[in-house]
């Protein structure tokens, strides 16, 4: 089941405050960026995040999910409805999340 444009929409308006926030449509679901760096991503209308130490400090109760079939394990955010959690754990994130890799030229 794909994401849904809505639900996207939902997460983004609830992180709007925070500078640099992006997103990439990818095979029906949705990759969040903050500042350039992989944050998570919309799955099946289910906001999941890297498991990150920091993260799983942050929600130590949080659930492991699959994005997809053969993924890794994600973080599942259930506290969606609370903008300053949202923004906190993002916040949280950032440091431990890895850089990207610059991208080859062709």
């Amino acid at each position: 089941m794909a994401s849904s444009k809505e639900y996207l929409d939902f997460i983004l308006e609830q992180v709007s405050e925070l500078d640099q926030i992006s997103y990439r449509a990818m095979m029906g679901e949705y990759i969040i960026y903050y500042n350039g760096k992989i944050v998570g991503g919309i799955y099946d209308d289910r906001l999941l995040v890297k498991p990150v130490q920091a993260a799983i400090k942050y929600m130590p109760n949080a659930e492991y999910e699959l994005p997809y079939d053969g993924a890794k394990e994600m973080l599942l955010v259930d506290n969606v409805d609370n903008k300053e959690y949202l923004m906190g754990l993002f916040k949280t994130m950032y440091e431990e999340l890895p850089t990207p890799k610059p991208k080859k030229k062709k």
